[in-house]
């Protein structure tokens, strides 16, 4: 990997985690509907997703997950394993569809809200055996929406930026 590239996906790691940390310590939407928040640290993955490509997201998404883990919610607790859960299946998801489809960003960060629930259900189901938790998912689904399209709507203008600012010049 270039040294470049190493840089930028370093930095954009660090900010990964700093949004993320941050947004836990406003529990605005964790009021309404426990354990939901607004996925500030999406807003980096999209980029990278749009930027970099799939593998480039997957280790940003999975090293987030790991520094969060290490600074503020601890290894290989619940939340640890709802945010690498959710995370992972979100990355794949908004990178299938993105490759494969004609949807705006906004329509993949939608995607990638839903599918991170969908992957915190999916391990409080299978990994705590909690089946009743399905019944939890219909909540979350909702306020997947809302928050996909406001981080969506971020997304979209930072990866317009940055095109726009990264234009290749022109030859002469």
């Amino acid at each position: 990997m270039e040294l470049r590239k190493l840089t930028q996906l370093s930095m954009l790691l660090a900010l990964a985690v700093v949004l993320n940390i941050f947004e836990s310590m406003i529990p605005i939407l964790g009021n309404i509907i426990p354990g939901s928040k607004l996925g500030l640290a999406n807003i980096v993955i999209l980029f990278v997703i749009y930027i970099y490509g799939f593998k480039d997201a997957v280790f940003i998404s999975l090293m987030r997950v790991l520094l969060v883990g290490i600074l503020r919610t601890g290894l290989f607790n619940i939340v640890f394993f709802f945010s690498l859960g959710g995370g992972i299946i979100s990355v794949i998801a908004m990178s299938l569809v993105h490759r494969f489809t004609k949807l705006s960003i906004i329509g993949v960060s939608i995607i990638g809200a839903i599918f991170h629930s969908i992957g915190q259900i999916l391990i409080a189901i299978i990994g705590l055996k909690l089946p009743n938790m399905i019944f939890y998912l219909p909540y979350l689904l909702i306020i997947s929406v809302p928050t996909g399209i406001v981080i969506g709507m971020i997304s979209q203008k930072v990866i317009t930026f940055y095109k726009k600012v990264n234009k290749p010049a022109k030859e002469i």
